[in-house]
């Protein structure tokens, strides 16, 4: 596996023969860490369904939709996965 290598020991690797390197707890932990941002940034938002920072009637649906925190994790991953790419020399050689 890849985790914790280097870009540097990840281009030698390349350089070496290596043609598969596995990036799947690189994948895990950029998910995980979408949701931790998206919660760390919109914390005060997430402690009941009504009231917030803006005021105590401002309702909070649109941060608590568990599709906005999956989103984050998403695009965590998008971006985790396009620096793979980069680093396995895989962009633009088709």
């Amino acid at each position: 596996g890849g985790s914790g290598s280097s870009t540097e020991d990840i281009q030698y690797a390349i350089e070496a023969g290596t043609i598969k390197m596995n990036i799947d707890t690189d994948t895990q932990w950029s998910f995980w860490d979408g949701i931790r941002e998206y919660e760390a940034a919109n914390h005060d938002y997430l402690q009941q369904q009504i009231g917030n920072p803006d005021g105590a009637d401002k309702p909070n649906k649109k941060y608590y939709d568990p599709r906005m925190c999956l989103r984050s994790a998403e695009e965590a991953t998008v971006e985790r996965l396009g620096k793979a790419m980069e680093d396995l020399k895989c962009v633009n050689v088709l």
